[in-house]
């Protein structure tokens, strides 16, 4: 676990991780999870993507209602941004010998005033050490929005968001900040034009 710790920059667990899990045992578990039963507005269903192979790590927030209702991660239009940010198809994107997607929390939160709610707290403690030791030819990390940048970085995030992405160089080779990709940060992205400039030409460098 000590060398995917390095990778993603994942913080301390709180228990003790297994070196000898097997995948499909271990999706099987995650699969079945309840522990956030009771806690969501519908009955859990965690969405997940990972292969021993993959190289790419997104570590994302939680899935939102489409992507609930699919079961497939990033299935909505946050995932048609992402993929043109990476600069790859839904068939790369989703093989998860190229690719893991590993949210924050795996099942969808509910609905807040503002948007989605934040994802589950149980979630990350319980599965993202155990999957992330799943993932030996890690390259490449990308954090997208606030919980999977304050749970990666270390050194920790910056004040704002804004000042996060900004210094994406302290982080890279390894990982790549990002603001998430739904359409509710059109606004932002108009706002910081020198995201597409700097930090996607750079990311798309990094994928290929």
């Amino acid at each position: 676990m000590r060398e995917a710790k390095a990778r993603t920059g994942e913080q301390t667990l709180t228990h003790a991780v297994p070196a000898d899990d097997d995948l499909d045992r271990l999706l099987a578990d995650v699969r079945a999870c309840a522990i956030c039963a009771g806690r969501l507005p519908q009955r859990p269903r965690p969405v997940l993507q990972i292969g021993r192979g993959a190289r790419i790590l997104i570590a994302s927030q939680a899935p939102g209602r489409t992507v609930d209702r699919s079961g497939i991660p990033f299935d909505d239009a946050s995932g048609d941004r992402l993929r043109q940010w990476m600069g790859i198809d839904k068939a790369v994107f989703h093989d998860p010998g190229i690719v893991a997607i590993l949210p924050m929390g795996f099942c969808y939160p509910g609905r807040g005033r503002c948007g989605d709610l934040p994802p589950r707290p149980e979630c990350a403690p319980a599965w993202r050490g155990r999957l992330l030791n799943q993932l030996p030819t890690l390259q490449l990390t990308l954090l997208i929005g606030q919980y999977a940048l304050a749970r990666h970085l270390r050194p920790p995030a910056r004040r704002t968001l804004t000042e996060t992405v900004r210094a994406w160089r302290d982080h890279e080779p390894a990982m790549l900040p990002l603001p998430h990709p739904s359409p509710r940060n059109n606004v932002w992205l108009q706002r910081n034009p020198w995201f597409e400039d700097e930090v996607l030409t750079a990311l798309r460098a990094r994928v290929r």
